[in-house]
């Protein structure tokens, strides 16, 4: 049976994920970035809550981790990091393996925003929950690994079958439209950036997104193809996306 996903905007641009597995009726939520929400969120779906899957350290991911596990007795899992701000039932790392009833996520390395953020995911229902690494129509800044790390790290993702739906911690999206236009002007990137700025101004949400779609149209997926515009021509390709990345950390339009 499908995983089941229950998203809602928080905070003031997160998303938080509550999913359910159908066969067993055990349920978790994706990083805890807002107690109150989440909370909501269970009682509005009249689910019950055991476990907590973090992505990695941050305050807006793992915040509301006491508070979460106090009002439901939820077991915590998620990468060594997330001790620096609240106790782990459980620590897992890329390679592992996290059971949620009949559904099995596979836990994939994905260090660079922080370095030991992790990603999940489920093969079955091709869903990834990527946390800060991969966004849709961009990544992650890099705040505590290198660009060669964080490239590493969305290979790792860009190599998931393309039609895995990605959900993604923040809604960037326009934000990430107007810089990636501002080195594509191809028909692909601009029909698609049609699309986000229609759906934010209906206040409609631009994630979940696909591998698919993020490998066609990311600036950051695609920097080798973009190293004559950022002044890379001939370099490593992780040199080509650290240009990117830091054309994006200076862009104000």
């Amino acid at each position: 049976m499908p995983l089941m996903v229950r998203q809602f905007p928080c905070l003031k641009d997160n998303y938080g994920f509550v999913i359910r597995d159908q066969a067993s009726g055990l349920t978790a939520c994706v990083d805890t970035p807002d107690a109150k929400a989440i909370l909501t969120e269970l009682k509005h779906a009249g689910w019950g809550l055991d476990f907590i899957f973090n992505t990695h350290w941050h305050p807006d991911h793992a915040g509301g981790n006491q508070a979460v596990t106090a009002a439901t007795g939820a077991k915590v899992v998620g990468p060594a990091e997330v001790t620096r701000i609240a106790p782990l039932d459980r620590t897992v790392c890329g390679g592992d393996t996290v059971e949620l009833g009949e559904t099995r996520f596979q836990v994939i390395e994905s260090g660079g925003h922080t370095l030991g953020h992790i990603a999940y995911f489920d093969a079955a229902d091709r869903i990834a929950f990527v946390g800060d690494t991969l966004f849709a129509l961009g990544c992650g800044r890099l705040f505590e690994g290198t660009p060669q790390q964080m490239w590493a790290s969305l290979q790792r993702l860009a190599a998931l079958p393309e039609d895995t739906q990605v959900y993604c911690a923040h809604e960037y999206t326009a934000a990430n439209a107007r810089f990636a236009l501002s080195l594509d002007d191809g028909p692909a990137l601009k029909a698609r950036a049609d699309q986000v700025f229609a759906a934010r101004a209906r206040g409609e949400p631009t994630v979940p997104t696909s591998i698919g779609l993020e490998k066609a149209t990311n600036p950051f997926l695609r920097a080798p193809e973009l190293a004559g515009r950022v002044g890379k021509s001939g370099a490593a390709d992780f040199e080509t996306f650290a240009a990117v990345r830091a054309a994006k950390d200076d862009f104000t339009g």
